[in-house]
């Protein structure tokens, strides 16, 4: 099959949820700039997940770019990481509306967590149907940032009820470890066509 469809129906869902996500940045209804100090914790968890969305967004056409075609399965475990993503709006407004409550840092913990797992299961789908020789196999190799994130978004989980702000810095310093683009899929890339 090919993987067009796939890739544009992802661009869409990924724009809407950014949509989603600006939508809950609420006009202020008075003129002074004090007003705007009521939308700071939604402005700032917006800003975070806007920017994990975009590593997502970023990531995932790299990914596809190394893909040569897909199957049934490539298209659920696509869908699956939709699903995730599609969770940030709500996780991110809970969070902002709620100022860092405990429960809604956590749970944003467990949304993080599960598109983690569910860009690992893409990979790993697609790794399956093209074989340990294919692109992505060569260009996913060993990827630590791909091991440690999860590992902290773990740890942030129960750290929200200890301490939001530990959890928050957590998850920001995984964003700030994904902002710096990975190029090895470029690099097989690369390389292929030079070959």
């Amino acid at each position: 099959m090919e993987k067009n469809r796939l890739e544009a129906f992802s661009d869409g869902v990924i724009a809407i949820i950014i949509t989603i996500m600006v939508l809950e940045l609420h006009v202020p209804h008075v003129t002074d700039l004090s007003a705007l100090k009521e939308l700071c914790p939604v402005f700032l968890s917006y800003v975070l997940s806007f920017i994990y969305v975009g590593i997502y967004w970023n990531n995932h056409h790299h990914l596809f770019q190394a893909v040569e075609r897909i199957n049934g399965g490539i298209l659920w475990a696509n869908l699956h990481l939709l699903f995730w993503l599609s969770l940030f709006p709500l996780a991110t407004g809970w969070i902002g509306e709620n100022h860092l409550a405990a429960t809604p840092v956590a749970v944003y913990g467990v949304v993080l967590f599960m598109a983690a797992v569910a860009y690992k299961l893409l990979q790993h789908v697609i790794i399956k149907h093209q074989g340990p020789d294919s692109l992505v196999a060569k260009a996913v190799g060993g990827d630590w940032k791909g091991v440690v994130s999860p590992l902290c978004y773990l740890a942030a989980i129960p750290l929200a009820f200890v301490n939001v702000w530990i959890a928050t810095i957590l998850y920001v310093i995984v964003a700030l470890l994904w902002l710096v683009p990975d190029r090895r899929i470029e690099r097989v890339l690369e390389q292929d066509n030079q070959n």
